[in-house]
C-alpha cells in the first residue's frame, strides 16, 4: 500500500508541477539603513478580514495588504527598544496582530529580550513588551503560538550565555513564557530543556524552538540541537514540563545544513497542531529538513502524532522527487478552518546547478499523501556571499495560502508571496 501510494503522489507530482502559474506578486522593500529588509519573511491572514494579510522581514520590515496580497505597502517597525529581527506574526481570533521580533536596546543590551508589538488597527503598533531580561545574556530565535480558544500566548526561544563564545562554560538553552492580558506582559521566563548546547550557533546548539498548542490546552514545545530533535509538553498551562525532553528523531547531517550556493540554510523543524476541529484534529505535525538520504540529498520531513505526542509515526518525505536534489528551508502552516497541510521550500529538483525554484506542498488526508506545484514563476541563483536568511513563511485560511519567500536576481534580494485560492 505504501508503495502504491508513492506511485499515485508521483503522477500527481508530474501534473501539478506543470499546472497553470501561481500569480507571483513582489512586495516593495524597505527604504531603511539595514540591508537585509527582505530576508526571513513571516507571514500572517486575520481571521477576522481574510484580506488583511501582513508580513514582517529582516531586520524592521512591516508589509501590509487589504485586498488579499494583490497590493502591498511596505514601512519601517520602531519601538523603543529597537528591531533587530526574526519576525514572527500572528493574529489572535479578534483580529489582534502581534509582531515578535529581537531587541537592539542599547551598546550594552544588544539582542537582551524578545519584543512583542501589537496592534488592533493596521500600522498602529504598541511600544513593545517583553518577558524580563536576564542581564547580558542573549535572547534569540523565538516562535510563538496563541491558543485560539483563549487567545493566551505561549513563546519559546533559546537564551545563550555569550553568543557566539566557544567558552565551554557557556551553554544555550531553551527557555519558555506566557501571557494571559494579549501581550500586554509576560511571565518570567523558565528553563524547559533539561540538556544545553554550545553557544557557537551551529549543530550542537540547541535552537528553533517552536510551541503548539492542543485542544485540551497542552503545550507542546519542539527544538533540535546536539541531541536530535527534542519534545517538550506541559498540561497545565506552562507551570510544569516534562523531566527531561524526548528525543523525536535524529537530525541527520545537523540543522546547520550545507546547500551549495547559500550563504546558510537551517533545518529547524516547526511543530504545529490541527484545532480545525475536522477528522484529524488534535493531531500534532512536525515538519523539518535533513539529509538522512546523503549530503547531495537535502529532503523535507514530517512526522505526525495523534495521541499529544505520547507516539510518533515514521518520518514521511514530503517532497516526491527520487533524485538527489536538494529541498531546503521547509515552513509549515495548518488551515485551521479546512485543516489541510501547506509547506513551502526551495527546490532544485529541475537543475544539477544552484538555480532553485520555489514549491508549495499540500496534503489534505493528514500527511498520507502529497501534492506539489512549483509557485515560482522563475528560477533565481543565490549569491553564497550574501545572507539570505534562515527560513521562509507561508500561511493559510480557509482556502487562501500566502507562500512568501526572497528570491535573488543579479546578487538583489526581492521578496515575493504567491497567492494561492482554493475553491
Amino acid at each position: 500500500m505504501r508503495h502504491f501510494l508513492l506511485i499515485g503522489c508521483v503522477s500527481l507530482l508530474k501534473v501539478a508541477l506543470q499546472a497553470q502559474p501561481i500569480k507571483n506578486v513582489q512586495i516593495p522593500p524597505v527604504a531603511a539603513k539595514y540591508p537585509y529588509n527582505e530576508c526571513e519573511p513571516s507571514i500572517a491572514i486575520n481571521p477576522r478580514n481574510p484580506n488583511e494579510i501582513t508580513a514582517g522581514t529582516v531586520l524592521q520590515g512591516y508589509h501590509i495588504s487589504t485586498d488579499g496580497g494583490n497590493t502591498w505597502k511596505s514601512s519601517v517597525l520602531k519601538s523603543p527598544y529597537g528591531v533587530y529581527g526574526d519576525p514572527v506574526l500572528q493574529y489572535d481570533q479578534t483580529g489582534r496582530l502581534y509582531y515578535f521580533h529581537l531587541s537592539d536596546y542599547s551598546k550594552t543590551s544588544h539582542l537582551d529580550r524578545i519584543v512583542c508589538q501589537v496592534a488592533d488597527q493596521p500600522g498602529k503598533f504598541s511600544k513593545g513588551s517583553f518577558p524580563k531580561p536576564n542581564g547580558t545574556k542573549v535572547q534569540d530565535k523565538h516562535w510563538v503560538v496563541i491558543d485560539p480558544k483563549t487567545n493566551v500566548l505561549y513563546m519559546t526561544w533559546t537564551q545563550f550565555d555569550a553568543y557566539d563564545s566557544a567558552d565551554p562554560k557557556d551553554t544555550s538553552i531553551i527557555v519558555f513564557s506566557k501571557s494571559t492580558d494579549r501581550g500586554l506582559s509576560w511571565t518570567d521566563p523558565i528553563r524547559i530543556s533539561k540538556y544545553g548546547g554550545d553557544c557557537l550557533d551551529g549543530d550542537n546548539t540547541v535552537e528553533g524552538a517552536v510551541p503548539a498548542v492542543g485542544p485540551n490546552g497542552e503545550i507542546f514545545v519542539s527544538w533540535t540541537g546536539p541531541r536530535g530533535i527534542m519534545f517538550q509538553k506541559s498540561t497545565d498551562g506552562g507551570l510544569t514540563w516534562l523531566s527531561e525532553e524526548r528525543k523525536l528523531a535524529d537530525h541527520v547531517g545537523g540543522w546547520d545544513i550545507q546547500i551549495p550556493g547559500i550563504y546558510r540554510a537551517n533545518g529547524f523543524p516547526f511543530l504545529m497542531s490541527d484545532m480545525s476541529g475536522g477528522p484529524h484534529n488534535g493531531t500534532l505535525y512536525l515538519n523539518w529538513c535533513d539529509q538522512r538520504n546523503g549530503s547531495d540529498n537535502t529532503d523535507v520531513w514530517l512526522i505526525k502524532s495523534t495521541d499529544a505526542g505520547q507516539t510518533w509515526s515514521a518520518p514521511i518525505q514530503v517532497n516526491q522527487d527520487k533524485d538527489p536534489r536538494h529541498q531546503f528551508l521547509t515552513s509549515m502552516a495548518i488551515d485551521q478552518v479546512r485543516g489541510d497541510l501547506h509547506f513551502v521550500y526551495y527546490d532544485r529538483r529541475r537543475f544539477k546547478d544552484n538555480r532553485t525554484d520555489v514549491v508549495w506542498a499540500t496534503s489534505k488526508d493528514g500527511g498520507q499523501s502529497f501534492q506539489e506545484q512549483r509557485v515560482s514563476n522563475q528560477p533565481f541563483v543565490p549569491n553564497p556571499m550574501v545572507f539570505f536568511g534562515d527560513y521562509l513563511g507561508i500561511a493559510a485560511h480557509d482556502g487562501h495560502i500566502r507562500p512568501i519567500w526572497p528570491r535573488m536576481d543579479n546578487n538583489k534580494i526581492t521578496l515575493w508571496v504567491g497567492l494561492i485560492d482554493l475553491e
